[in-house]
């Protein structure tokens, strides 16, 4: 993770099960940017992936505690299968 200011950071991620870097990661975004968030005092930060652009919010509700969690960024098919049975 890396802070781009207040509101916003930039997250990488490397995916155990994948075992390389994947363009985002759903998990992954939304801890960073409460920690950011935490750390900057906002409810809402906006997270910039390999994949494209996310915002994550979030109500704190203690020191270490927060609630009603939001994702919010575009979702795209990036791969299509079949298996034979």
């Amino acid at each position: 993770m890396k802070s781009l200011g207040d509101d916003s950071i930039f997250v990488r991620t490397y995916e155990r099960g994948v075992e390389d870097e994947t363009l985002s990661c759903g998990t992954g975004v939304t801890a960073a940017a409460i920690v950011h968030g935490f750390m900057s005092n906002k409810s809402t930060v906006k997270v910039k992936t390999l994949g494209g652009n996310l915002e994550v919010s979030f109500e704190k509700v203690s020191e270490n505690s927060c609630a009603h969690i939001l994702l919010k960024g575009p979702a795209e098919r990036v791969f299509d299968g079949h298996i034979a049975l």
